[in-house]
Order: structure tokens, then C-alpha cells, then sequence
């Protein structure tokens, strides 16, 4: 390597093409054009609709998961410190009331 970082020429010629050569990957004329990739939606010319687009914030969903199963523990926790029959009560400490 020389000075700069640039490489020194190869000690051949590079090979010459005869005049009128086209290189291996030009497409001949006749030939079908390749088929289209699937385009970014950045690239669309309409703006997505935020009210269609669903944002969930994976890390959310996990921390209100792991509280309402805090919050059912603690309930039933209390249930059997104060000898509640659980039975009878079965709304409340399977979160019924919140479905219905």
C-alpha cells in the first residue's frame, strides 16, 4: 500500500472489449422485465390512517398483563387470610365483572 491507503496499479493491462460488447448482465430487448418487489409504505402516495393502524406498545401489554395477575393474587391472598368462600365469589376474583 502506498501513501494514502491507495493500492498500486495491477502490473497487467486490463482486458479491452471489442467495440459494440455488451456486458453479461444487460437485458436483452425481447426480455421480460423483472418483477416489481413489494414496495415500502413509506413510499405510498396516500397517507396511512392512524385509526386503521392498531399501535401496541409490546412492553404495555406484558406490564398491564403481569399487574392484573398481581392484582388476582392479592385478592385471592386476602380471600384465604379472612376465610372468604371463594365459591360465591367467583366474579370477583376471576375478573368477571370487568368482562360482562
Amino acid at each position: 500500500m502506498g501513501a494514502g491507503g491507495l493500492r498500486p496499479p495491477p502490473p497487467w493491462p486490463a482486458p479491452r472489449r471489442p467495440p459494440g460488447h455488451r456486458a453479461a448482465t444487460a437485458r436483452p430487448s425481447g426480455a421480460p422485465a423483472r418483477p416489481s418487489s413489494p414496495r415500502s409504505p413509506y413510499g405510498l402516495a396516500s397517507p396511512l390512517d392512524g385509526e386503521e393502524t392498531a399501535l401496541v406498545r409490546p412492553y404495555l401489554v406484558a406490564f398491564e398483563e403481569r399487574r392484573r395477575r398481581r392484582e388476582r393474587r392479592l385478592v385471592l391472598v386476602h380471600a384465604a387470610d379472612f376465610g372468604i368462600d371463594l365459591i360465591d365469589l367467583d366474579q370477583y376474583v376471576t375478573g368477571a365483572r370487568e368482562v360482562a
